[in-house]
């Protein structure tokens, strides 16, 4: 079973990967449109092929986040089910006049 500071560590770790994941989206799309600008204006120039090169970099670091990412949902989805009420779901046990 799983202790308590390592589920903390686990949503730690999605919310950080959420975040670098938005960073790599925003990369890909910033260096696709430079990748493709550069290469209406300078066809196979090395400016072209070092943005190609830079949109290969971040889309291999957005592929790899993502598959971290969906790697650690999945194992926290099967952590065992907590059957006791929650504290929000129960009455007060004093009644406030």
């Amino acid at each position: 079973m799983a202790s308590k500071t390592d589920r903390v560590m686990s949503l730690r770790a999605v919310r950080q990967l959420r975040r670098v994941r938005t960073f790599y989206t925003g990369g890909v799309l910033l260096w696709a449109l430079l990748t493709a600008f550069t290469a209406w204006q300078l066809p196979g120039s090395r400016q072209m092929w070092v943005s190609a090169l830079l949109l290969a970099v971040f889309s291999g670091l957005l592929l790899a986040a993502s598959l971290w990412l969906q790697r650690l949902q999945t194992t926290g989805s099967r952590r065992p089910a907590h059957h006791a009420a929650s504290r929000k779901a129960t009455a007060p046990r004093h009644a406030h006049a």
